[in-house]
């Protein structure tokens, strides 16, 4: 029986639990083609991370000099033709690999810099163009909107409720809540799978995670700030 409509598991192995989802989100590097096989021949549809804005490889010309504080990955120059070329190869090469589709990640330069959204938003056309028919899913990405939704399957709301923080997991405050709400309503305009990816670590935060996510027509997953959890 299925635990949940999605797994977003950035770990590796854990094949027998990982065939319990009918969709699952990891990182390419860490499964063989055979074993993708294997969660296909489970009914299991496999989504592969793909970074779009940040790089965490061996220095390159398309890195700025600014990296993200939290996870260390250089920030990059989204229009930059090598970049463009490095990123839809390996969307290529995930598909190729085995993958059904690809989760979009680091989709949020309009709070970084915004000059890069439309150049981001060629990106994802790029990848969109290479990687038919395949499921695109998209983690936010809320200033590439409506025009996105054109182009992608499926949004993931990223820490709608709950988040992590340097104490620990908590609620966002109510005015975060209120404006995630205003963005939430937007997306059941869209014809799109709206999923919250939430970060608790109680049963209370986690259930107010869910009921959060319920109010607003979307389906909740809830994992820890590694996403080590399956």
């Amino acid at each position: 029986m299925s635990k949940g409509p999605i797994c977003f598991y950035y770990g590796n192995g854990k094949l027998i639990e990982l065939a319990e989802y009918p969709r699952v989100v990891l990182q390419p590097d860490f499964y063989k083609p055979a074993e993708l096989t294997y969660l296909a021949d489970q009914g299991v549809q496999t989504l592969g991370y793909l970074s779009l804005s940040e790089d965490t490889g061996p220095p390159a010309p398309w890195q700025r000099q600014e990296r993200n504080p939290d996870w260390g990955g250089a920030f990059v120059h989204v229009g930059h033709p090598a970049w463009v070329e490095h990123v839809v190869g390996q969307a290529k090469a995930a598909i190729a690999q085995g993958f059904h589709g690809l989760f979009l990640d680091t989709l949020n330069v309009e709070l970084t810099y915004p000059e890069d959204v439309p150049h981001l938003l060629t990106l994802v056309g790029a990848i969109r163009e290479e990687a038919q028919p395949a499921y695109l899913l998209a983690n936010r990405g809320f200033g590439m909107l409506p025009r996105m939704a054109e182009i992608v399957d499926g949004v993931v709301f990223e820490s709608f409720s709950a988040r992590w923080t340097d104490e620990g997991y908590a609620p966002w405050p109510a005015d975060t809540l209120e404006f995630h709400a205003q963005i939430a309503e937007q997306l059941l305009q869209l014809e799109l799978d709206l999923i919250a990816l939430d970060y608790a670590d109680t049963p209370g935060l986690t259930d107010f995670a869910m009921r959060r996510a319920r109010q607003f027509g979307m389906q909740c997953v809830v994992s820890d700030r590694a996403l080590g959890r399956v």
